[in-house]
């Protein structure tokens, strides 16, 4: 009889209101205020990248627009973010994993997943590492992290919420499947707010409502997602964590705090943009040959072109000047515009182990 395979001891480690907490950390005078990471109440203002705990108390969070984090709480402060300072603290955190496994996933800088189904230290218990983790980052960083533990991805990242901030959820085997039951379906990963709309229409509000359904009907309502849908109510997830997914592209985009209306406001801030990328792709040693160009304009409709060409592009010159000549082949007849992007793609030579998708955060601002 063939003896089943061992379960997989994966934890999932968030950092708690990252971007916010590090501001608080490293300026005393933040502590115990309502602050927002990003935006401007002026101008456009943009939008929020991160907000402290009490901001979030008002009802701010991630992605809402600055002027209305303002009026739900008119003494919120706002910080220009400090990427370098977060992506230094990001690699410190880092090599706390590293103490424990190689076999780290980040999906963001203040977010990962580690399977520790055999750690460094011997130590066995996946809740014992999380521990560890945790308090390692609170003893030698000054920041908090909540932590989700199980047997798969799917289920480790929603028990990190359960009992956030400063907190770590472990759901075993056994638990699983009636964890999933008792799952709102607007928890479940690809269930957006169209998505839920169309569950609640068909009656479905739970992952108990979900598992009724067989595969092929959850299929025919929602598409491919119906087979995950089918699979991950059933705790089923047997996605690995990937250390060595390869980049794809590397971009940056920009959020202008006043629509750009003439040629030349337009190719400096290709010109800025452009530098960001160059930076990143310095760093990660890529060379590629497609350039893209992201445009958004002032009535929220968005374009992208691309040019791929003969030989890599290799400096900030010329993929900003490709992506100028791109922004050139455009009709700017009366066109105003609110953001611009700019990214490369289809790589040469060595590829370092990073993220599938390298986009750099400016696009927050």
């Amino acid at each position: 009889m063939k003896t089943p395979a061992p379960f997989r001891k994966i934890i999932h480690i968030d950092m708690d209101a990252f971007y916010a907490s590090v501001e608080q950390r490293d300026n005393p005078g933040y502590k115990g205020k309502p602050i927002v990471v990003g935006g401007s109440p002026l101008g456009r203002g943009g939008v929020v990248a991160a907000a402290s705990y009490e901001a979030r108390k008002f009802g701010i969070h991630s992605a809402m627009p600055s002027k209305k984090a303002v009026l739900l709480c008119p003494e919120v402060i706002f910080i220009y973010p400090r990427f370098s300072a977060y992506k230094e603290v990001s690699a410190r955190i880092r090599e706390i994993f590293k103490r424990y496994t190689d076999l780290i996933e980040p999906l963001s800088l203040d977010e990962a997943f580690l399977d520790v189904t055999e750690d460094k230290q011997g130590i066995g218990s996946a809740i014992e590492i999380a521990t560890r983790i945790r308090q390692a980052i609170y003893t030698e960083l000054h920041l908090t992290a909540s932590a989700g533990i199980s047997i798969n991805k799917f289920v480790a990242k929603i028990a990190t919420d359960l009992k956030k901030p400063n907190g770590q959820t472990f759901i075993g085997p056994s638990q699983i499947e009636s964890f999933m039951e008792k799952l709102p379906v607007e928890k479940f990963f690809g269930v957006g707010k169209v998505t839920a709309r169309k569950m609640s229409a068909l009656g479905l509000h739970t992952g108990a409502d979900l598992k009724k359904l067989s595969e092929h009907q959850l299929m025919k309502h929602f598409g491919k997602s119906g087979r995950f849908f089918y699979q991950i109510v059933r705790g089923i997830d047997n996605r690995p964590v990937q250390s060595d997914r390869e980049t794809k592209s590397v971009s940056a985009e920009d959020t202008f705090a006043h629509d750009l209306t003439t040629l030349e406001e337009m190719n400096e801030a290709l010109e800025t943009i452009s530098e960001v990328v160059g930076k990143r792709l310095q760093r990660l040693s890529l060379k590629g040959r497609t350039v893209t160009l992201k445009i958004k304009y002032h009535d929220f409709k968005q374009i992208t072109r691309s040019h791929s060409f003969d030989k890599a592009v290799t400096t900030v010159e010329e993929l900003s000047e490709a992506a100028k000549q791109l922004l050139a082949g455009t009709d700017l007849t009366d066109k105003k515009i609110r953001l611009l992007g700019v990214g490369l793609s289809n790589f040469e030579g060595v590829i370092l182990p990073k993220q599938e998708q390298e986009t750099d955060q400016l696009k927050l601002f």
